[in-house]
């Protein structure tokens, strides 16, 4: 490090593995607070705003070309207040500069690098930057030199820019949604709409190799269960052939490891072959919901194979070891994007026996010049059950032995209550589809965690984030949407309505904390949290599912549990602000189209009071149901609606519809004949 410079690497203090694998650069940067705006007010600088994560492979690449030399570190610390930020520690600050730099480019991606007025206002930005000029993108060395230019001689118009900037963030909440529905429509949904969005959806669909779009190619596991719904709802045999393509071409690609099972980011091409390497504990957590849903209705072997394999690796690679779970796996190596998962040639030939070798070879698309960067992913296009004989089972141990002798790819080791609270949920629902009672204490295992350890007890909050046994950051909204809905799921699954009045309690604190002035929509950031320049509201349904969406939902389905009309108004009136986004781009609000999609179909309420109620909930619950409230107790309960009317008996079930109830089932199978008629 330059011994002349002001300032020094304040990373080495911080606990995200991102931030610290920054901690030893020459680069003198300090992590997000208030504080870096007073400091650049007092030295007249701007700031530059550099967003990753730890298995981010392009971050990874910058870090090495640009963040690691003395010269431009130099450079750097003369002009800039240089900041850190890990976008999953503080997905606040992502989201708000992200939208910032895609105003400015059309496109965002990560390494985030922005400037930033002292204000805190964005005034231009990028992504990666290279150390040297290539296909007409600038060094990085040129956008440093060219912001620091700009702002020590044309300072009045960055200001003026900076301004316009921040004056389209805010404009861009949600409220401007409502500019574009048509207000004299005031049908909020309706089964016609459905099939317009199913459409829609369909429009973007590879019919050849599952999913939609073109390379890149991400699961959007959303999408995917709004076709199921469609299929719920309409039988339409497109909408479920498409689901089961898409999740059949995925578990055969290189985007599934088929070694150590668990799913990669995404493909880098059409055909799922070559994934972008790193393994993220959300995108597991949505594609184990999916797949479950899926198994509900088709009992296809090969997604109960899948489940399974993916909670192994779960609890093998990213589990705490106490119930929860770890971030991320990395993409990388020996700073080698994939080397952990790939095979040379010669390698597979001197583990896998001579005269098993060519099956093998032939059914992973093997080559000698290797079928990708000349190396070998296993992928295949035939039936993955044919992996699963005894054979081809006995050659993965070979190889899974093997590569466990690698240098594996770093783990990052931040405990995410939001992605948490998802995987929470995906066991819920891979327990019922697999009537797997493991799974449901494996569930409450980790909602006691996280009650027990992420919970600030004296100021009744949450935290966001816990990396190396300290807790940092509020959480978000859509830490409180994720925790509210997984209480939800719990109680459905346990019979335990103590999740209910949890789930209600903490609808109750975002209510107080995050509602707009409008009292509609709910902000990103609780209204205690006072270190950014804007306040955002997202709507948008991307990698992970948006707060507000998740919200819609919880709102629905506690207003009808608790008799809370006003809730109930709200998520309608959510929606209905939504209404035309939802319809026009429903690949990008899919989560929203589910709540749209249970307004137009209503509850469907499923009852039993009795000492042995609970026993009962995964024998009964197998099958698809997506529009179900279960709540199977032992004991009577006035404050929630669901049991008005019913007396505590075993073996006595009620199906309600629309608040009218059909007479009491007293025997299983009964009651379960009804259940799959309603799935007919």
């Amino acid at each position: 490090m330059n011994a002349n410079s002001k300032y020094t690497n304040e990373l080495i203090k911080e606990t995200s593995p991102y931030l610290l694998q920054h901690a030893h650069n020459p680069v003198n940067w300090k992590a997000w607070s208030s504080s870096i705006f007073t400091l650049a007010e007092q030295e007249n600088k701007p700031i530059l705003l550099s967003i990753g994560y730890a298995a981010c492979h392009w971050c990874h690449v910058m870090e090495r070309e640009s963040f690691e030399s003395e010269e431009v570190a130099e450079y750097m610390n003369a002009h800039f207040i240089n900041v850190k930020v890990d976008r999953e520690e503080r997905p606040d600050v992502d989201h708000l500069y992200m939208e910032a730099l895609q105003a400015m480019t059309g496109s965002g991606g990560w390494p985030l690098n922005i400037f930033l007025l002292p204000n805190g206002k964005p005034f231009y930005g990028g992504t990666y930057f290279p150390p040297q000029a290539i296909q007409n993108r600038a060094s990085w060395m040129d956008v440093l030199k060219g912001v620091h230019h700009a702002y020590e001689n044309n300072y009045d118009k960055i200001q003026e820019q900076a301004t316009h900037l921040s004056n389209h963030l805010i404009g861009s909440n949600i409220k401007s949604a409502a500019e574009n529905n048509d207000l004299t429509n005031t049908t909020i949904a309706s089964k016609d709409e459905i099939e317009i969005i199913a459409n829609r959806i369909m429009q973007n669909a590879d019919k050849q190799w599952g999913g939609f779009g073109n390379a890149p190619k991400f699961p959007q596991t959303f999408s995917l269960q709004m076709l199921l719904r469609h299929y719920f709802i309409s039988k339409d045999a497109n909408s479920l052939q498409h689901v089961t393509l898409s999740l059949d071409r995925m578990i055969q690609g290189g985007i599934y490891d088929h070694l150590g099972g668990g799913f990669s980011r995404y493909s880098t091409d059409s055909q799922w072959q070559a994934p972008h390497f790193e393994k993220m504990l959300y995108d597991n957590a949505l594609l184990l919901s999916i797949l479950s849903e899926a198994y509900q209705v088709t009992k296809k072997e090969s997604y109960k194979i899948v489940i399974q394999q993916t909670i192994h690796f779960l609890y093998k690679e990213l589990s705490n070891e106490q119930g929860v779970f770890y971030a991320a796996l990395d993409a990388d190596s020996e700073g080698v994007e994939g080397k952990f998962y790939t095979w040379d040639f010669e390698s597979l030939q001197s583990i896998i026996p001579k005269n098993k070798f060519d099956n093998f070879c032939t059914y992973y698309q093997i080559r000698k010049d290797g079928n990708w960067e000349h190396t070998n992913i296993l992928w295949t296009q035939n039936n993955f059950l044919e992996s699963e004989t005894s054979e081809f089972k006995d050659i993965k141990k070979l190889l899974l032995a093997e590569r466990n002798k690698r240098i594996r790819p770093s783990t990052d080791h931040k405990i995410i209550l939001s992605w948490n609270c998802l995987m929470i949920t995906a066991l819920c629902k891979a327990a019922l589809a697999l009537s797997d009672k493991d799974l449901v204490e494996k569930a409450v295992e980790a909602m006691g965690w996280i009650e027990k350890n992420m919970y600030q007890e004296d100021e009744k909050y949450f935290y966001h984030v816990q990396t190396s046994g300290v807790n940092s950051n509020f959480a978000f909204l859509d830490d409180y949407a994720s925790l509210i809905q997984a209480y939800i799921h719990l109680q459905e699954v346990t019979g335990d309505t103590t999740y209910l009045y949890k789930a209600k309690q903490w609808t109750e604190y975002v209510q107080v904390h995050f509602l707009d002035d409008e009292k509609v929509f709910y902000y990103f950031t609780p209204s205690y949290q006072k270190d950014l320049v804007i306040r955002k509201k997202e709507n948008y349904d991307g990698a992970q599912p948006s707060g507000n969406a998740l919200m819609s939902y919880n709102l629905l389905y506690l207003s009808n549990m608790f008799n809370e009309s006003n809730w109930a108004q709200q998520a309608q009136q959510m929606i209905f602000v939504m209404r035309k986004m939802i319809l026009q781009y429903p690949s990008s609000f899919s989560i929203w189209a589910q709540s749209f999609t249970l307004i137009a179909m209503g509850f469907t309420e499923l009852v039993s009071i009795g000492a042995k109620a609970k026993n009962d909930i995964l024998p009964l619950f197998s099958s698809f149901l997506p529009f179900k409230m279960v709540l199977f107790t032992s004991l009577l309960d006035d404050n929630i609606c669901l049991t008005y009317g019913k007396k505590i008996v075993d073996n006595q079930y009620f199906i309600c519809q629309n608040g009218n109830c059909l007479a009491p089932f007293s025997n299983h199978n009964d009651f379960l004949t009804k259940i799959n008629q309603l799935n007919s």
